[in-house]
């Protein structure tokens, strides 16, 4: 309603009450304004009733939802079942145009405005969380892996005849198969063991560069965020390297926003070397559905020519859910999420140290990984593999999720590639482990369930063990659950997990 709309409306009820009610208004209309005019994520966080004023006020202006249109085209944003557009607030013409994702559409201009407005929000969470050089970012609708290909894609135009993308090993197979999808060849570097901790090999990084020649490798391609006993990349120290090559430098940075640590080694990289490009997930640093990612970088145009690389429109519903969420916690609510995590990863390790020494085991010292915690299972991994992979499928079956159960001698074969000891992101890791992540959203209550859970565990697969000891190898533990535990432990993709967290 406009000021009009109120005069009209007190001939029909008290002036003094329409004014209430169009202070009330008011109230909403200056957040959105404010939002607007600044392009930054508010400092507290909206109520629902001005999130969806906003929406709605955006959604109307799509061509759609005009009350007169009169759509002949190919693609009005028609949509058959009622609930379908309530489900994306009517936003049906998504981001874009054929030739940018972020074009504004003549057709949405509501669409349009939010995408800008979702862009601007996540690059001032970015310089919040820690990046505060990044010039530009955009969201894209595809996870961390297809977002990465089209990194790859984007500098296949500026260095013709590069072939070569060198890659310090990390076991998660999104990234791998970014690079094989975009057409290139991985070369991998094996990581180094210092301590307890697997690093980058900045010998074999150079040396590799110097054996193929500057002119035919693609770029570096290095991580942040990652499973322990691996820590993230030796990112100032491999931008250096590609400052001195003239060699481009994509970062996954999958789960890194949420990790000062992580944001830290990607903005003091850009600062002393090169970094292109960092890639980030929606879902595991922001708590929305799976599907989209964010594209960051510090030269403007290079992330524009990215974001013109993808062909076609784009679906809306990443930059919707993730616009509703920043807006819902502002970014005082976001900081407190990410200072929660900081403090459940220390409750985690605490509790995760107690269980692991009366169980005559340790937690591995990886100080150089910030969310990803490993306990060694060496006295399950002495007696055979059975036993390690049996604790992971236990955990499974009691509903512990993300928790990764890694056994020794594993080996697997990725788009032609076989990696020994796969997901320990090293030919022979010294022994088995446990995985558990501090992640986003984590509470304490998580924490304590976990412990509890994998406690039990841990004694149900020693009585076990007693048991196959004994003479009479006869064991009385449940056998319907062992049935289960047995067949999930001789799949394939199970034998290494729990359950694996995807890590992007």
């Amino acid at each position: 309603m406009n000021r009009e709309s109120f005069a009209a409306g007190e001939r029909l009820v008290s002036p003094a009450y329409v004014r209430q009610g169009c202070e009330a208004r008011r109230s909403h209309e200056h957040l959105i304004r404010l939002l607007l005019e600044k392009g930054k994520c508010p400092e507290d966080g909206w109520d629902e009733s001005t999130l969806e004023l906003f929406l709605h006020e955006l959604a109307i202006m799509d061509s759609n939802n005009f009350l007169g249109n009169c759509g002949v085209g190919e693609r009005e944003g028609r949509v058959a079942s009622a609930l379908v557009a309530r489900r994306h607030y009517r936003f049906i013409h998504g981001i874009g145009r054929s030739g940018d994702i972020s074009a504004v559409q003549p057709k949405a201009a509501g669409s349009s405005l939010l995408n800008k407005i979702t862009n601007s929000l996540v690059l001032d969470i970015i310089k919040l969380a820690g990046v505060h050089t990044v010039t530009n970012c955009f969201v894209v609708p595809m996870a961390t892996g297809m977002s990465l290909t089209l990194c790859f894609l984007t500098l296949r135009h500026k260095r013709p005849k590069a072939k070569y993308i060198i890659w310090p090993r990390i076991d998660q197979k999104s990234c791998f198969k970014s690079m094989i999808t975009a057409g290139f060849e991985p070369v991998v570097i094996e990581n180094v063991l210092e301590g307890d901790e697997l690093r980058t090999d900045l010998k074999a990084v150079e040396a590799k560069v110097h054996e193929l020649g500057p002119d035919y490798v693609l770029c570096v391609h290095s991580t942040t965020s990652c499973f322990a006993p691996r820590v993230p990349d030796r990112l100032e120290e491999l931008a250096v390297i590609c400052a001195n090559y003239d060699i481009p430098h994509i970062v996954n940075n999958a789960y890194g926003v949420q990790s000062s640590k992580c944001m830290h080694l990607i903005q003091q990289g850009a600062r002393v070397g090169r970094i292109d490009a960092f890639v980030q997930s929606l879902d595991k640093n922001f708590m929305v559905p799976v599907g989209g990612a964010i594209i960051a970088g510090f030269n403007d145009y290079f992330i524009q020519e990215i974001s013109k690389m993808y062909p076609g429109r784009a679906s809306a519903s990443p930059s919707l859910d993730v616009l509703i969420t920043l807006l819902s916690l502002g970014s005082n609510g976001y900081k407190k999420l990410l200072k929660e995590r900081k403090e459940m990863f220390s409750y985690l390790s605490n509790q995760l140290k107690k269980l692991s020494e009366a169980y005559n085991e340790r937690v591995l010292h990886t100080p150089h990984n910030p969310i990803s915690l490993a306990m060694t299972l060496k006295t399950l991994d002495k007696h055979c593999d059975k036993a390690v992979t049996r604790l992971g499928s236990m955990l499974f079956t009691r509903q512990v999720s993300g928790a990764r159960v890694v056994p020794l001698g594993s080996v697997q074969t990725v788009s032609g590639y076989t990696f020994r000891g796969f997901m320990s992101h090293t030919n022979n890791y010294p022994c088995a482990y446990l995985n558990a992540a501090s992640a986003i959203g984590m509470k304490t209550q998580d924490v304590d369930l976990f412990v509890n859970r994998l406690d039990k565990c841990l004694k149900t697969v020693r009585k076990e063990q007693n048991k196959e000891s004994d003479v009479s190898g006869v064991d009385n533990y449940d056998k319907t659950e062992d049935v289960v535990i047995e067949e999930m432990a001789l799949k394939p993709d199970n034998v290494l997990l729990g359950t694996c967290q995807d890590s992007s």
